[in-house]
């Protein structure tokens, strides 16, 4: 069984693993940076298409995020 603990660390770990910092990745997706230390944090979990935003430009499938594989 997935849970959410797991896909929070899974997010958590493409985030840093990225390059990019908190900031950079929130301004390509016209959101505030306060939201994806949420995100790294476990406090929330995005939006369903802010998730597919984020897969898309940190270039994660996200499959792997969501523990599907």
């Amino acid at each position: 069984m997935i849970t959410l603990m797991q896909i929070q660390a899974k997010l958590a770990e493409a985030i840093q693993q990225s390059g990019m910092t908190q900031t950079e990745i929130a301004k390509r997706l016209n959101i505030k940076p306060t939201q994806i230390c949420s995100y790294m944090h476990g406090r929330k979990m995005p939006a369903l298409d802010t998730f597919a935003n984020l897969c898309a430009v940190l270039d994660i499938d996200a499959n792997d995020i969501l523990c599907i594989r």
